[in-house]
Formats: C-alpha cells, structure tokens, sequence
C-alpha cells in the first residue's frame, strides 16, 4: 500500500491535496441547502458536510467555509432562522454541482442552473421540486472550529418531506429508491445501493441481516 504523511501532503501542489484529503474520508451525503433572504431572494448551493446529530430532539449539522467572504447561505439563515435540505439525485448531478460555482451575492442558482424551486404550504423556504427527500431545518446554533476558521452550524429538523415508497415498514428510508447519490471527493458523484441491513449489534453473538430474514 502507499504510504503518504503530512509531510507529503505538505508538499503537494494545492488541487492533488485537495483530491486526496476530500476522497480519502469516505463516501459523503449530496444535499443541495436552500434558503432565501429578508427581501425575498433564494438561495441554493451543494454541501456535502450534511449528517446527522441525534434523533431525539431531530438534529443535524453542516460545515460552512469561513465567513471570510459573502456567503449567501450562511447569511440568509442567519437572516431568516430557516433553511431546507434536498437529497441530490442522478437526474440532478451536474445542475447539482454547479450551484458550487462562484455566482454574484444575490444571484439565485434555481434560475442559473435550471432548478425548480418549490414552496410546500406557508413554508417560506425553497425546497428543490425534484428532490425526493427534503427537510426543513430551524437554525440552533454554530461552534467555530478554531483550526480552519470553518462554522459548524447545528439545526432542528422541523419537517420531512419524502417519496412514500422510500418508506419501509420500519420507518427507515431506503434511499436508492429515489435515485440519491452520494459524493466521492470534491466532485464525483456515486449511485449506491443497499447490500443489507443487520439487527442491533449485541456484545457475544453475530447480528442477522434484517433483509434476508425478512423482517
């Protein structure tokens, strides 16, 4: 196997290192993070730092880039208390991925990168239309993390919104139902599928799959 250290890493032009640190962690989810403004201008940009917190109370968290330039993600939710999480398809990948690129504050990514926006009730947040799980989000709070200047910004889940044939009968969502992929690296977009699920792990005996026994 190659062995590579942080002297290494060090010694790395910039793109290679950053290849390697963003691939080298795992497969990461593919969320597309809405939010609008005070005056009522959306937002939407692909995050792949999104996972979960705990589920009682229903929490989960991001990172956001230091806040050293305009960021209109991070100032609308501060804004308006309120953000939506989308789960990125197969369909959506390459419109997915360039809400990345570096448009002028103000500038919605649903009208550049051909996204429709949606609007569940008197939600005053944009979902995306396509998505096949999404979530309102209600701001909670943000750590700094001191050694890049990043902020972990922690939210409630207020409200899921999915496919109802995602659904099993234990309530886990089987999410290659609705085409979600997840991300490998800084722009590689995978397609997974469920191999099995396992009973709760207990210390002396081996977990049973779930699926093969059916229940």
């Amino acid at each position: 196997m190659k062995k590579i250290t942080t002297e290494d890493l060090k010694a790395l032009d910039k793109v290679p290192r950053l290849n390697l640190v963003n691939s080298v962690t795992g497969y990461k989810s593919a969320n597309l993070i809405g939010s609008i403004s005070k005056e009522g201008k959306p937002n939407l940009a692909i995050f792949s730092s999104v996972t979960h917190l705990g589920s009682d109370p229903a929490l989960l968290g991001f990172i956001m880039r230091p806040a050293t330039v305009p960021r209109d993600t991070y100032k609308n939710i501060k804004e308006t208390g309120y953000f939506t999480v989308n789960h990125v398809t197969e369909n959506l990948i390459q419109r997915a991925h360039q809400t990345a690129a570096n448009y002028l504050e103000g500038v919605s990514e649903f009208d550049k990168t051909d996204i429709e926006a949606e609007y569940i009730a008197s939600i005053n947040q944009p979902f995306v239309k396509e998505s096949p799980v999404k979530l309102l989000c209600k701001y909670m709070s943000e750590y700094e993390i001191k050694e890049n200047n990043c902020i972990h910004i922690i939210a409630s889940i207020e409200e899921i919104h999915f496919k109802e044939e995602m659904l099993n009968h234990d309530y886990c969502l089987q999410l290659e139902k609705g085409n979600v992929v997840a991300i490998n690296g800084l722009d590689g977009y995978c397609l997974p599928k469920l191999l099995d699920r396992f009973e709760y792990a207990r210390p002396n005996s081996t977990p049973k799959s779930i699926l093969k026994n059916g229940s």
